[in-house]
């Protein structure tokens, strides 16, 4: 049975991590998303996630985390090893109506595009024809 949990050494903790991942990394761009990447040498791919106070009020922005995280959380064997990622939602994102669905739809075309995610990820995913038909990236 393959593990789902989200480990801390999946995680960028630091404020120094997130700020390389800033100055060094790929920015990549969907629809309600930006994506910083950056290739590093520790054992596994690491995520951070910035979601500040111009996305809304707490509750806001934590469902976005928590669908953010979840969507990781899921995909966290396909993704390539050794990358740290920075999501940051943009100001428009409406937490209401934000699901995994929609998130699934922007970033893995987003990720695959940028070799990030297995190709066969995508190719079974009905989100990922229709994310890559909006020109979610």
């Amino acid at each position: 049975m393959v593990g789902l949990s989200f480990p801390k050494r999946n995680r960028l903790l630091s404020r120094p991590e997130f700020l390389a991942c800033y100055d060094g990394g790929r920015r990549l761009n969907s629809r309600h998303f930006i994506a910083y990447v950056l290739p590093h040498e520790h054992g596994s791919w690491r995520l951070g996630l910035a979601v500040t106070r111009k996305v809304g009020s707490a509750v806001r922005r934590n469902r976005i985390k928590r669908v953010l995280r979840e969507y990781f959380r899921l995909h966290q064997h396909e993704l390539s090893e050794l990358m740290d990622i920075v999501v940051v939602p943009k100001r428009h994102v409406d937490a209401s109506s934000l699901d995994l669905r929609q998130v699934e739809a922007e970033l893995t075309p987003m990720l695959v595009r940028a070799g990030l995610l297995a190709s066969e990820a995508c190719a079974s995913r009905e989100g990922c024809r229709r994310g890559a038909a909006q020109g979610g990236g």
